[in-house]
């Protein structure tokens, strides 16, 4: 078993407030794994080198998608933070909204839009030690 440095973190995101979802959901999100600043934002080269733990679990009711946190360059604001569920296609990718700009500390909010390119804003609601 392999342990990790204490700056990863295991990230439970749950859909925020919605129309569909007028009190949120805990039905509806998502569980990941990141390296963290002091800060709680993503640690760029911590990610790079251990990539192959920074895994991400899809919860949306019965459903259930298991895959891997990205850095992706490009994009309108240069690299992204992505979730990829497959390898080989690029359609499956969920892209947080600037990621890379947000603190993960309980009681934020953040967006992710999803692989139908529709947006949804979910709340950080516990930020743990990765084990």
């Amino acid at each position: 078993m392999t342990t990790l440095p204490h700056s990863f973190k295991r990230i439970r995101l749950n859909l925020a407030r919605s129309k569909e979802h007028p009190l949120g959901s805990a039905q509806h999100g998502y569980e990941f794994v990141a390296p963290l600043s002091a800060d709680g934002h993503i640690d760029v080269e911590a990610w790079r080198k251990e990539r192959e733990h920074c895994r991400v679990r899809r919860f949306w009711g019965d459903e259930e998608e298991v895959g891997r946190l990205v850095h992706k360059p490009g994009g309108p604001e240069h690299a992204r933070w992505v979730f990829d569920y497959d390898d080989t296609a690029e359609e499956d990718d969920e892209a947080g909204y600037r990621f890379g700009a947000h603190a993960f500390v309980p009681g934020e909010y953040v967006s992710i839009r999803d692989e139908d390119g529709d947006m949804h804003t979910f709340q950080v609601v516990t930020v743990e030690p990765a084990t």
